[in-house]
């Protein structure tokens, strides 16, 4: 039970892969969504996609993954304030997205508590 129980860490840490694909393989999609008052919005979906993608990183070799956690569910709050909430009011798949991302920051900050290795924030 404890091998399957193991295999939770790395679902959740290579989960993130998916977005990364959409950041890159849609990037548009992703532009899309950023609000028109943002400038650069293609470079900030790329800027993203690879940020994401450092955290990744971190959390699989063990470097600065409490910090990358930290900051990775800093980054999902934000997108809640300006991307989900403003409009959430036109879409009901925008309070969806709402509900996951605050279930994605709880996931982030139980991996920075229990699983990170790199211990630099605490």
């Amino acid at each position: 039970m404890q091998k399957v129980l193991a295999i939770g860490k790395w679902l959740f840490i290579l989960s993130f892969l998916l977005y990364t694909g959409l950041h890159f393989g849609l990037p548009q999609v992703g532009a899309d969504m950023i609000p028109s008052f943002f400038p650069g919005r293609l470079f900030l979906n790329y800027a993203t996609g690879v940020l994401i993608t450092a955290f990744i990183v971190s959390c699989l070799i063990g470097k600065y993954d409490q910090l990358a956690s930290l900051l990775m569910a800093l980054y999902v709050l934000l997108m809640i304030f300006l991307i989900h909430i403003p409009r959430a009011a036109e879409s009901s798949n925008d309070m969806l997205n709402i509900f996951r991302n605050i279930m994605v920051i709880g996931a982030l900050l139980m991996y920075a508590k229990a699983f990170a290795k790199d211990r630099f924030v605490a």
